[in-house]
C-alpha cells in the first residue's frame, strides 16, 4: 500500500484534512490536521481517521497505523515551537 493511497483515502473521510503519512509497508504514522477535530477528545479524532481508513484496518492491509491528529490551532502552535 503507497503512502499515497492511505492519504487519498483519509482525505475522502475527512475531505477538510490536510495530511501526511509517512512510514513504509504496513506500518505508518500519518499526520492528520483538520478543523473537525475542534472540541473532540484524542479518542474520538482517531475514531475518525480510523474510519476512513476501514477495510485496510480490518482486513491486515495495514497492521499498524500510528496518528497524530490536530486541530489547525494546534499544528500552528508546535509548528512555532
Amino acid at each position: 500500500m503507497e503512502n499515497s493511497e492511505v492519504e487519498k483515502l483519509i482525505k475522502a473521510g475527512l475531505p477538510d484534512a490536510t495530511v501526511r503519512v509517512s512510514g513504509e509497508g504496513c506500518n505508518l504514522e500519518a499526520v492528520v490536521v483538520s478543523p473537525h477535530f475542534e472540541g473532540k477528545l484524542p479518542v474520538a479524532r482517531q475514531k475518525l481517521v480510523y474510519a476512513a481508513l476501514g477495510d485496510l484496518i480490518t482486513s491486515g492491509t495495514l497492521h499498524a497505523v500510528t496518528i497524530k491528529a490536530y486541530t489547525p490551532e494546534q499544528w500552528s502552535q508546535l509548528a512555532s515551537a
